[in-house]
């Protein structure tokens, strides 16, 4: 005979209803900290007011912002004075006394402190790639209230080189909170590295990256942002993905100062320039053609289809071609 185990406490109806409340309003659910400093899930009663108001309700003054609990005590964090150093390994280098190039192993929130007073202002470029925050991914723990051996203690996490990481699961009341604050005051200070005409590179996936440019415009300002880079990672389709196979990636590019010349052009090499030839003599170098026509027809885009003089005086204009056809290659005089 068995006995069936029953639970001996009664449902949280409190959390049942916001996950109620979750499916049918999900913009007014949000992050925040109980009492007793717990992160949990909670819900925007003004937000929810006005979900289930005809007119527009009153609340706290708004203002475009990217807001999240814990940014203050991010913004804290960059700005912290650390009583670290650097100690050169000599036994470990080559040619110490003559490279010019630096290998930094830490901490990466120390040592970007650390480079403040020699590199400020002064470095070109700078990559990183965060943590995605897939749910599955470790993040650097900034909180060092603890010891480090209480800390390895209760999680049991560090990198490679003894940095302190805490797995951020999507079952994390702060799941986006904490990877904010966790990258907030590191973007702080790699864009005080950067030179006026320096770019920062930030490598990211789809899950994240919304939130990561609304924070980048707040740290570089938003006129400095650059463009958005695709690159395809991988060229296999995943069969064993839940909804899309993705095969791709963003590089967010922000500038330090955005103007023109920040990013500059490589020179042709023979590569490039095997596309180019001269087979008329033109003292003007290589060349090559192009076809000039338009993917529009004349009735749907009239002001592309315009007049074309060459160095010779003859009239060539781009064929006239029927709604919904393909271009057609030749021009005629």
């Amino acid at each position: 005979m068995t006995v069936e185990k029953r639970k001996m406490h009664s449902p949280d109806l409190t959390q049942r209803n916001i996950n109620a409340i979750t499916e049918l309003f999900p913009t007014v659910i949000t992050e925040t900290l109980d009492p007793d400093g717990n992160p949990v899930r909670t819900v925007d009663f003004d937000a929810l007011r006005q979900e289930l108001s005809e007119h527009i309700v009153e609340g706290p003054h708004e203002r475009y912002q990217l807001d999240w609990p814990g940014k203050r005590a991010a913004a804290f964090v960059a700005n912290t004075p650390i009583a670290e150093t650097l100690r050169p390994v000599r036994e470990e280098s080559v040619e110490f006394d003559t490279t010019k190039n630096l290998f930094i192993e830490g901490d990466n929130l120390d040592t970007l402190k650390l480079l403040q007073q020699s590199y400020l202002g002064k470095v070109k470029l700078i990559y990183i790639d965060p943590p995605y925050n897939t749910g599955n991914d470790f993040i650097y723990d900034d909180d060092f209230a603890e010891s480090t051996a209480d800390y390895l203690a209760r999680s049991g996490q560090k990198s490679e080189t003894g940095d302190r990481l805490v797995a951020n699961t999507e079952a994390n009341g702060r799941f986006h909170s904490d990877w904010l604050s966790m990258l907030y005051p590191r973007l702080r200070l790699a864009r005080n590295l950067l030179a006026e005409n320096g770019l920062m590179f930030i490598s990211i996936d789809s899950g994240e990256v919304a939130s990561l440019r609304l924070m980048c415009d707040e740290v570089f300002g938003a006129s400095n942002f650059v463009d958005a880079l695709v690159w395809q990672k991988k060229v296999s389709p995943s069969n064993d993905s839940q909804f899309f196979s993705n095969d791709y990636e963003t590089i967010l590019v922000y500038a330090r100062l955005k103007r023109p010349g920040v990013i500059e052009r490589l020179e042709r090499n023979d590569q490039h320039n095997k596309y180019y030839t001269n087979p008329d003599g033109d003292p003007r170098g290589r060349w090559n053609s192009v076809v000039a026509t338009s993917n529009k027809t004349a009735a749907e885009r009239p002001n592309l289809y315009y007049l074309i003089r060459n160095p010779s005086g003859v009239e060539v204009w781009p064929p006239v071609r029927p709604r919904g056809s393909t271009p057609a290659m030749p021009c005629r005089n």
